[in-house]
């Protein structure tokens, strides 16, 4: 190959315009088709939009996805076609009898000289974020067996020259790592194992720790990285104690009015003001959900979940009652705590049906009647105004099973939301299980919680410390049920 075909100016139009020397790291994401490349992406970079698909050739152009904490670019990845023809490839490389030093001019010429070509759109579509500076990760499935086939791409990523590791991805059951391992240890500097549909940020901090050992003029930048994604998710878990609290104390507290113009109410309004008040107590814990999922950057999931149900069939069955709250005996007893906020305290005894009670008789009217009104929702009140007009109120919460069910129900989705890679497509199904309630609620984290929800149901907003206590408690439960 001559001098001018290697010194030649790259064209306008080029696949990608990347800025090179950026203060962050690139990494383009590479390898055969069908290997997982798209959900390694999609993982890495947190984001749902990345196209992901079993038939060969979706990707057909080079995409970045940056990932960001609070607005700053931590790094960006860049989704690519498959290699299509890297036997052909090679041989053109091969061809131009370079010296190794000049083998990267070499793949750049190739990109010049193919940009136009159909034949090679896949091939000028990945090495063109490579050759612009980005850093390799070749993606390999550990779950079929290695083949020669796959030398000819090794070869052309190292003729780039650029830092490059590789990772095994087993998308079936088989296992061929070492068989991989062996083989692409001979043209990768390092070759780890990844899970694209796991999200333990130990997995993902340790493959920034690989990346920053690629280079050594990227290991501040990747470090810096590694800080920046450890702040994420500790605010992530912040900001999602603080927006369940909020949903606690807005549910508990809401109260609803309907105005009529009888003097008794008909059962027909009394129904009507109880569905609004169900309803928009549905509405609060949906937009709740909808601003965890948004905060843990699930922007289009589907998701299916059983509604927030108020019937008495429904909500306080034995079934019911063991998943999502607490059983009559657990109420009983955090009942009697909650009402020894205002008494002289008690000391309870609780064995089979018999009771022990000493001392605190507001302590013994909120256990009793927390044990006997076990099914109450929210008393409909007949009340008047000085001008005559009568309205129908509910509201606030009196259940006091209820903060229990909507707690479960919020930790649950959260806990099912933070663990869903960003890489899985379809309908998730948040269907809570007999066990994750023991997972958070222990007898004195229920007691503790009982003495801000008696202050919630008094329908005054707690602030200021108080709420910041609150926001603590969440953030234990959370930090027990998220990884």
């Amino acid at each position: 190959m001559g001098e001018e075909t290697l010194r030649a100016q790259p064209p306008k139009g080029m696949a990608m315009a990347l800025q090179l020397n950026t203060p962050t790291p690139k990494f383009a994401v590479v390898g055969h088709p069908n290997k997982g490349k798209s959900s390694i992406v999609a993982s890495l970079a947190n984001d749902d939009s990345v196209k992901i698909s079993d038939t060969p050739g979706t990707t057909t152009k080079s995409r970045s996805f940056p990932f960001r904490v609070d607005g700053t670019v931590v790094y960006t990845l860049f989704d690519t076609p498959g290699f299509q023809r890297a036997r052909q490839v090679l041989a053109w490389l091969h061809r131009q009898d370079v010296s190794a030093h000049r083998r990267a001019e070499a793949v750049e010429a190739f990109i010049r000289a193919h940009q136009h070509d159909p034949k090679y759109n896949d091939e000028v579509e990945l090495l063109t974020p490579i050759v612009q500076g980005a850093g390799i990760i070749y993606v390999v499935d550990g779950s079929k067996p290695y083949g020669v086939e796959y030398e000819a791409e090794m070869e052309i990523l190292r003729w780039t020259g650029q830092p490059s590791m590789a990772l095994i991805n087993r998308i079936e059951s088989s296992d061929y790592t070492q068989e991989w391992r062996r083989a692409l240890e001979q043209y990768f500097r390092s070759v780890r194992e990844y899970d694209p549909m796991c999200t333990d940020p130990a997995q993902k901090i340790a493959l920034l720790e690989t990346m920053a050992q690629l280079e050594e003029a990227w290991t501040p930048l990747v470090k810096r990285s590694i800080g920046l994604f450890e702040h994420s998710v500790k605010q992530k878990r912040e900001e999602s104690a603080k927006t369940i609290a909020r949903l606690m104390q807005n549910t508990l507290s809401y109260v609803v009015q309907l105005q009529i113009q009888n003097e008794t109410p008909s059962e027909a309004q009394e129904q009507k003001v109880r569905t609004l008040y169900q309803n928009h107590l549905r509405v609060l814990e949906e937009r709740s959900q909808q601003t965890i999922e948004k905060l843990w950057q699930h922007k289009r999931l589907q998701k299916v979940q059983e509604k927030l149900l108020f019937e008495e069939i429904d909500l306080f069955s034995k079934e019911s009652e063991s998943i999502f709250g607490l059983s009559r005996e657990e109420m009983l007893v955090t009942g009697i705590t909650g009402g020894a906020v205002t008494g002289a305290g008690i000391d309870l005894l609780f064995a089979g049906h018999t009771l022990l009670l000493g001392g605190a008789i507001g302590a013994v009217v909120g256990g009793v009647g927390a044990y006997f009104g076990f099914d109450k929702i929210a008393e409909v009140k007949l009340l008047g105004r000085t001008l005559g007009s009568k309205y129908l109120e509910t509201g606030p919460m009196e259940n006091r099973n209820f903060p229990y069910i909507l707690l479960g129900r919020s930790l649950y989705h959260l806990s099912a939301i933070s663990r869903r890679s960003h890489a899985k497509r379809g309908t998730a199904e948040i269907a809570m299980d007999t066990s994750f309630k023991t997972l958070w609620m222990s007898e004195e984290m229920r007691k503790s919680l009982e003495k801000i929800h008696t202050k919630f149901r008094t329908g005054k907003a707690l602030e200021g410390e108080e709420m910041q206590r609150y926001e603590a408690l969440i953030l234990t439960c959370i930090d027990k049920v998220v990884l």
